[in-house]
Parts: structure tokens; C-alpha cells; sequence
């Protein structure tokens, strides 16, 4: 990389520091540092949810699907979570809005409590962020994979260097710090992609290579499935997508609820779904172009950043990588704070008593350092990505199956259609998706397919069973439900709920 690339490196750093310590200002007690005191607007929510929810893994692991396999990598990695947050906009968007503006809930867990009972709550805590530790070191691995090609520096500096910048940020700042750095990144990330793109139409011929180019390409590349990645498998992704993200990464849930009404986080999960349709294909072009353009790449996973090193001046190269780094810290940044929501909120105060005194103080001090350990600890599992399988396998084979059986309960207990599924049809189909994975995973011989949508099915057949076979209704539950299911007038102001306008 040429000095003016570190310079770029440098300036947007800079940047996201300086953001971060401007949210500082903003947050003056938990529920400000977990939901942004439910006032982020709904263009900011939706901004935010989407660069919430992927990564460098888009540069690295899907940019070698798409250099190997073609378009397949855009219909079950991108559209299919533009579906997914699609339904979550009709489904779940406007109850976790409600759960924070009406119950107070500032945790996406929070509520678990009273919908089932304690034990759920921790299994489900646990568990999920067990998971979700070797989610982010994956994304954390990614991006130094791509520093190393860029600029040839060692795995564990690149994860050092990325983790304490992003560290410094949300520990800060909180949401707002996360929401706000994420547009910022937005915009860099779109500049660099048209940058990007013009580059490559340039080597390709023009700008009608936009329609030529896949004639040039192998004919299984403009293929929407291939015998890998089959039409159950794209399937199964917009089930899994739909769990994942509308509140099975609890990161974007947190998007929803700090919403400042109803309206409000409709209009943000139908902004971040129309992103997820539309903006992946002027990232992934490039990818699509790439075996045109540098035809017999060893490693696929590093084809992008050879064709970023090759065909940009210096200057535009760093804006590129800030371009990647800006995904993986916006996703990164969210589900700390998201884990440190669920840990300081949920899990601290069932292990120690004195917590649930906590004035508002010391729980935004136990918040602040349950993120910096957290991250840590993801920068040290990070270091080991290589040996747990390497970057695809993480984030498909792992965390698409396993977030399924942890996110049923989750979204599902919302719905009034499942009043009658209680902690006992909660506990058995997490179990029964873990070990259904365990199978599938270790013991027989099966299809990719098979490996993510085995986990996710099994869950959801036991949860339905159960409530219908042996229900456990509770008042408590229908308090939630029914309270969470609509917005209520409210007669003495003349105003709707939650909303601050005339109803």
C-alpha cells in the first residue's frame, strides 16, 4: 500500500473515533448506551440495521463463492435476507418497539423473564452469546485476512488494530455511537463501491459490460442455484435469514426498539430490506467480474483484494479497505453492544443480587466493561480462526444452523399465534435443534443443505408440537402478548402510543 492509502487507513479511523466521542455526550445512562433512548429516526434505524448485519466476510468467504460458483452467492447470502427483514417488518419490527416504548424492555431478552421463566432466559443468554463470540472473531479474521493482502500485515496486528479502534467507539458511545458510525461508513462503503465498480467496467470495455459480461462467464455462473447451492438450500436460508435478522442477532432488534415508534421501525426494516435487494449487486459486481479479470487465483477468498491491489492508483486502494473495514465494525460494534445489552441486563443480575440495585451509574460503568471484555475475548478466539475451520465455515456451517434453535423462542413468543408454547416447548426445541446439529454435524455424512436446515426445522416442529400437545398458558404471557400486539389510544392526549403525534 502507497502512503496515501495508510493516509486514507488513517483518516477514516480518525473519523470513527471522533464520532464516538462525540456519542459520548448522548449517553447519560443505560437505556441510552442499549436503544439510543428510543429516538433514532427511522432512516438512521434502517442505515443501521443494514450495515448491522454483514461484514468482511462479503470481501472475503462470499467474494471466493462468487469467483467459483457465480450469482448463487447474491440469491441465498443477500436476497434472501432482503425476504427475511421483508416479513420482519410485518411480523416483529413494531413488537420490539413495543416491548421497549410500553414494558420498558431495554435488553432483547429482557422480556424472556415473564414470557417463560429464568431458566429460558439464561439458556437462551448463554448460549447465544457463547455463539456469537466466535461469530465476531470470524468477522474479525476476515479483516485481517484482508490486510495481509493489502498491505502484508501479520493476522493478529490486523485484528489487534481493527478491535481496539472499534473497542474505544462503542464502549464510548454506545447505540448512538454504533447508529451514527454506521452512516458514516455507509457513505464511505458507497463511494468506494462506485469507485469500485467504474474501475472494473473500465478494464471490462465500458459501461455495457453491466449486460455483456455474463455471456463471458462460465454458464453455471449466472445460475441462481447450482448443485451445491440448491433451491432448498435458498429456502432454508430465507427461513433461517427471517430469525437471524429480525432479532435472532439481537443487534438488529436494538435497531427496532430504538425506534421512536411503531411507524418508525416499520419504515427502518422496510428501508433495510430494500437495501439488502439492491445494494449487494454493486458490491458483488466486482466479485462476478473477478474470474474475467484475474483468472487463476489460488485462494478465491482473496480475490477481491487482488483485484483492489491491481487495478486502483494509491489513495483509492485505502478507501477501498476502509470501504471493508467499515461493514465489519459496524457489525461488530452493534453486536457488543447488543451482547453487553443481554449480559448486563440479563445474566449479571440472576448471578449477583447486588446488580439489580445498580443506580443508573454503575450499570452504565458494568455495561462499558462487559463490551471491552467481550470484544477481547472475540479478538483472542480470532487469533484461531484458521483451526475452527476458517471464515465460511463459521458464519454457514455454524452460526446458520445453530441460530435457529436460539432464535424461535425468541421471536416466536411474541407472536399471539403462540400463546400456548411455554418454557417447556422453548427449552426442548432449543435442545432438540442443538442435538439435531450434533448430528448432523459430527456423526452422519450429509449435505450442506441438510447441515443448515436439519437445526432450524427440528426446532420449529418441537416448539408448535409442544404448545399444541402439551400447552403451558400463563397470564403473564398474554399480559405481554396482548400488550405488545397493537398501539393503543390514548385518550387523554389524543395522541397514539409511543408515536408523539396526533393519532
Amino acid at each position: 500500500m502507497h502512503v496515501l492509502d495508510w493516509a486514507m487507513m488513517c483518516a477514516y479511523f480518525g473519523l470513527m473515533v471522533l464520532i464516538g466521542w462525540w456519542s459520548h455526550k448522548r449517553v447519560g445512562d443505560v437505556k441510552d448506551f442499549f436503544t439510543a433512548g428510543g429516538k433514532m429516526p427511522w432512516w438512521l434505524t434502517g442505515i443501521s440495521h443494514h450495515m448491522s448485519g454483514y461484514s468482511a466476510v462479503l470481501f472475503v468467504a462470499y467474494a471466493g463463492v462468487a469467483y467459483t460458483d457465480g450469482i448463487t452467492v447474491y440469491f441465498w447470502g443477500m436476497a434472501s435476507i432482503g425476504v427475511g427483514v421483508a416479513i420482519g417488518s410485518w411480523l416483529f419490527a413494531a413488537r420490539w418497539n413495543r416491548l421497549r416504548s410500553k414494558l420498558g424492555v431495554a435488553s432483547p431478552l429482557e422480556y424472556l423473564a415473564k414470557r417463560y421463566n429464568v431458566p429460558t432466559q439464561q439458556v437462551l443468554a448463554w448460549s447465544g452469546s457463547l455463539l456469537k463470540v466466535f461469530d465476531i472473531a470470524s468477522k474479525w479474521f476476515a479483516v485481517a485476512t484482508l490486510l495481509n493482502v493489502f498491505a502484508g500485515v501479520d493476522y493478529n496486528v490486523g485484528i489487534l488494530i481493527t478491535g481496539v479502534i472499534t473497542l474505544f467507539y462503542c464502549t464510548v458511545g454506545g447505540l448512538w455511537a454504533d447508529a451514527l458510525t454506521e452512516l458514516g461508513q455507509f457513505i464511505i462503503q458507497a463511494v468506494a463501491a462506485i469507485v469500485m465498480i467504474v474501475v472494473v467496467l473500465g478494464k471490462l470495455g465500458g459501461i455495457s459490460a453491466l449486460w455483456t459480461m455474463w455471456d463471458k462467464l462460465p454458464a453455471a455462473h449466472v445460475n441462481p442455484t447450482t448443485s451445491k447451492y440448491t433451491t432448498i438450500f435458498l429456502l432454508v436460508y430465507v427461513l433461517v435469514k427471517t430469525f437471524e435478522y429480525n432479532g435472532g442477532m439481537w443487534n438488529l432488534a436494538q435497531r427496532y426498539m430504538a425506534a421512536p415508534n411503531t411507524h418508525a421501525a416499520r419504515r427502518g426494516a422496510r428501508l433495510s430490506a430494500g437495501l439488502y435487494l439492491v445494494w449487494p449487486l454493486v458490491l458483488m459486481f466486482p466479485m462476478f467480474a473477478a474470474p474475467l479479470l484475474i483468472p487463476g487465483v489460488q485462494n478465491p477468498n482473496n480475490s477481491y483484494a487482488i483485484m483492489t491491489t491491481t487495478f486502483l492508483p494509491p489513495g483509492l486502494i485505502g478507501l477501498v479497505l476502509a470501504g471493508i473495514f467499515s461493514h465489519t465494525m459496524a457489525m461488530v460494534s452493534s453486536d457488543a453492544n447488543a451482547i453487553s445489552a443481554v449480559i448486563t441486563r440479563d445474566m449479571i443480575p440472576v448471578m449477583f443480587r447486588k446488580a439489580r440495585q445498580w443506580t443508573d451509574t454503575q450499570g452504565l460503568k458494568a455495561a462499558r466493561i462487559t463490551t471491552v471484555t467481550f470484544v477481547v475475548l472475540t479478538m483472542i478466539v480470532a487469533t484461531q480462526a484458521q483451526n475452527l475451520g476458517g471464515v465460511l465455515q463459521i458464519v454457514v456451517n455454524w452460526v446458520a444452523a445453530l441460530m435457529g434453535p436460539i432464535s424461535i423462542p425468541l421471536l416466536l413468543g411474541m407472536l399471539g399465534w403462540f400463546r400456548r408454547c411455554g418454557a417447556r416447548a422453548a427449552i426442548v426445541s432449543w435442545a432438540g435443534g442443538l442435538i439435531a446439529y450434533g448430528l448432523v454435524y459430527y456423526v452422519f455424512d450429509v449435505s450442506q443443505t441438510a447441515l443448515i436446515a436439519t437445526p432450524v426445522l427440528i426446532s420449529l416442529v418441537l416448539y408448535i408440537a409442544l404448545g399444541l400437545i402439551a400447552p403451558e398458558r400463563k397470564d403473564s404471557t398474554d399480559v405481554i402478548i396482548d400488550t405488545i400486539d397493537r398501539d393503543d389510544e390514548v385518550a387523554s392526549t389524543g395522541t397514539k402510543e409511543g408515536s408523539g403525534v396526533p393519532a
